[in-house]
């Protein structure tokens, strides 16, 4: 199946747009599609061979999981390449477009149970909290 590619642009420099993205105390504030649902920990090993793992769960404990997987590369403010424990290979690019624009491109294997609009729209979703985040903290 063909990546899925997403992309965003954020009102605020690419260092601060980095942080964000990979500093837990700020991953837990914006990682989730729809207000329903929280991250309520986050662990990130932000180097080639690194893991993370974030704690997905809805608010009223129905349901939750964790989201994990090892880096392959990382380039500080650039670039980032993991894989899943499903072996799903995820890239996320942050675009540098002037000192207060970033824009931010995520490319990821799709799975096979849901379909490829729902993977789109839940990954969008969760840029898009990404990025409120970012422009108003």
């Amino acid at each position: 199946m063909e990546p899925i590619k997403i992309d965003i642009t954020i009102l605020e420099p690419v260092q601060k747009v980095w942080d964000y993205y990979n500093t837990p105390k700020h991953i837990t504030k914006w990682n989730f599609a729809h207000e329903s649902w929280q991250c309520p920990s986050s662990e990130n090993d932000l180097r080639v061979g690194g893991k993370f793992k974030n704690r997905m769960e809805a608010k009223d404990g129905s349901f939750g999981f964790d989201f994990e997987g090892v880096y392959d590369e990382v380039i500080p403010n650039e670039k980032i390449k993991y894989h899943m424990e499903d072996g799903r290979n995820v890239e996320v690019n942050f675009d540098k477009v002037d000192e207060n624009t970033t824009k931010v491109r995520i490319e990821f294997d799709p799975e096979k149970q849901n379909s490829v609009e729902m993977q789109r729209d839940g990954w969008y979703a969760i840029l898009n909290n990404f990025h409120k985040y970012v422009e108003n903290h």
